[in-house]
């Protein structure tokens, strides 16, 4: 490309920006997708962190004193 004249040098990239356009037009169309839920979306996340206490509003020990100060 570099040994082509600039207005050819332009061509080019002026295709290229033509062809990321068309592309761009083409994920927007696959991407339309129906929305969902925050809850469903994040489902397949749930329970995956070690550690921690499993539920704070049965945890008493870790609300202990909670409000109090």
């Amino acid at each position: 490309m570099r040994s082509l004249p600039p207005e050819k040098q332009k061509q080019v990239l002026d295709f290229i920006e033509f062809l990321q356009s068309q592309l761009a037009k083409e994920n927007t169309n696959i991407e339309q997708i129906e929305p969902i839920s925050f809850l469903a979306g994040a489902q397949q996340f749930a329970g995956c962190v070690d550690g921690g206490p499993g539920d704070l509003a049965t945890n008493k020990q870790y609300l202990e004193g909670l409000g109090t100060e």
